[in-house]
Parts: C-alpha cells; sequence; structure tokens
C-alpha cells in the first residue's frame, strides 16, 4: 500500500498534468475555429473548380488528344501513395487512422502485384509506417516550420508529384487525409489525384458552351492546378482534423485526469484516517498498560 507522502505526490503530479491537457484543450479549440473556417471556406472552391474540369473531361473523353494527366499512362502498375499527416501528435487516432488506411491500400496494392511508391507528408506518419513499409519510401515533406497552410506548401509538393508522373516514375497518385465535419468526427479518406478523376456529371451543362481553346489546351492548363488544388484542400481538411483531434483528446485526458484525482484523494484520506486510527489506539492501549 502506498504510503500518505507518495499518495500526495501522484495527486500533485495529476494535478500538473491535467493543468497541461487543459491548456492545450484551449490552444486546440482557439487554432479549431481559423482552420474550420479556411477549410470550410476552400470547399466551394474546390468544388466548383472540380465540377468545371469535371465537365472539360466529359467533352474531351478519352481522346487520342486528351492531356497525359487525364488520360493517365494506360497502366497502373506503379501507385504512389501520398500519405498527410501531422508534424505532431497527442491527437488521438488521427494519424493513426489515415495510416492505417493507407496500409491497407498498400497491402491490398503488394498483394496484386503492383509497385508501390510512398511519399509521407507530416512527421507523425512517416513514424508510422516506416517500419512495415520503409523500403517503398521515395520522400518526405517536413512542414514542422510552416506556422500556417498556405496553397505554396500545396504546389510545391503537387510540383514534385507532377515532376516524378512527367519522368514515369509512377502511373496512379493517390492522397491519404481525413476530412473534417466536426471536432469529434474526422474521416480517413483516400483520393486519386493522378491520373485526374472526377465524379459523373450530367452533360446537358457542358453543351451550352463554346471553349477557346480547345477543351484539350485549357484541361493541359487546369489539370496540373487541379492537382495543387486537391492537395491544398486536403491539407486544410487535416489541419482542421488535427485540432479537432485534438481538442477532443485533451478533453478526455483533462476529464480523466480529474477523475483518477478524485479517487487518489478518497485512497489518501481513508489511508490518513486508518493510519490516525492506529495512532488513537496506540494512545488509548498505552494509557491503559498504565
Amino acid at each position: 500500500m502506498p504510503s500518505l507522502k507518495d499518495l500526495k505526490n501522484r495527486i500533485e503530479s495529476v494535478k500538473s498534468t491535467r493543468k497541461i491537457t487543459k491548456a492545450m484543450q484551449m490552444v486546440a479549440a482557439a487554432k479549431l475555429r481559423r482552420a474550420q473556417d479556411a477549410a470550410e471556406a476552400s470547399r466551394p472552391y474546390t468544388e466548383r473548380f472540380n465540377a468545371v474540369l469535371g465537365g472539360l473531361a466529359a467533352s474531351v473523353g478519352n481522346s487520342e488528344t486528351a492531356p497525359r494527366l487525364l488520360s493517365g499512362t494506360g497502366s497502373d502498375q506503379v501507385q504512389l501513395l501520398i500519405v498527410m499527416t501531422s508534424e505532431r501528435g497527442l491527437c488521438g487516432g488521427f494519424n493513426a487512422n489515415i495510416s492505417k488506411l493507407a496500409k491497407q491500400r498498400a497491402e491490398e496494392l503488394i498483394a496484386a502485384g503492383k509497385t508501390v511508391k510512398i511519399l509521407t507528408v507530416g512527421k507523425k506518419g512517416r513514424e508510422a509506417m516506416k517500419r512495415e513499409y520503409g523500403d517503398y519510401f521515395v520522400g518526405h515533406v517536413d512542414l514542422s516550420d510552416v506556422k500556417r497552410i498556405g496553397y505554396g506548401n500545396a504546389a510545391a509538393i503537387a510540383a514534385d508529384a507532377l515532376k516524378q508522373f512527367d519522368a514515369g516514375d509512377f502511373d496512379v497518385a493517390t492522397i491519404f487525409f481525413a476530412k473534417f465535419q466536426s471536432v469529434i468526427s474526422q474521416i480517413p479518406t483516400a483520393q486519386q489525384i493522378i491520373p485526374a478523376s472526377f465524379e459523373t456529371e450530367d452533360d446537358a451543362e457542358t453543351a451550352l458552351y463554346d471553349y477557346e481553346p480547345s477543351e484539350e489546351a485549357i484541361l493541359a492548363d487546369l489539370l496540373p492546378r487541379g492537382v495543387a488544388t486537391q492537395i491544398f484542400s486536403a491539407l486544410l481538411e487535416n489541419a482542421a482534423s488535427e485540432q479537432g483531434a485534438r481538442m477532443s483528446a485533451m478533453d478526455n485526458a483533462t476529464r480523466n485526469a480529474g477523475e483518477m484525482i478524485d479517487k487518489l484523494t478518497i485512497e489518501y484520506n481513508r489511508s490518513r484516517q486508518a493510519v490516525i486510527t492506529n495512532e488513537l489506539i496506540e494512545i488509548i492501549s498505552g494509557a491503559e498498560a498504565l
């Protein structure tokens, strides 16, 4: 049984931990507001941009003049997985869920005889996948010094991916990130960005437009920007998801610390009462002996 001093030290230690987790929760809540606003503000633009590209892609189809970013290489043998996680931990299962989805996809591709290459964005994803898939790594993007995610960060990642695609290093690229829904809900998502993939839309609207220059020329210019836009949107969704997950995790940690303090306080009081009772028994027994 721990002594009174040990119990008192443990209570003080848990109280210090609770102060830290409470402070981290408040910081995450402040950052979440900005990150959530940025993610939600980017969605209409991204959705409309993808809708325009989808309409153009539907007009072009799989013609011989279609840009390579749309038609692809004609193969899916070499797959690039871009795993996007956070640089810091203490955010619940946020990083683990993204890494788990990427690992499942990697296992499926390897089992199907495909060649897998992995590009990590964020230290935690790299650490999670390094042991099992370290031999498949082809690069890493460190954003630890970035205070606020900007389009330039996404453009740099997109430029690297496009350079590898033009060099014939891979056939298909997929990004893995968490889509923000709420503080307690972040959905791990896999999205193919190369070659471009769009949801099927009604082509009635596209028939009303005449494009100058041709659809192929416009797509050749917009598709690289589309890759950067999708990566930027994923980075913003990840930033909001990370802060939401951290806020939820720190809230749980704070409440758990409070419960532990209550239990330790009860144990401390019981032990203290037992010590006092024993001392009284000893005093009374000594007095009676006299």
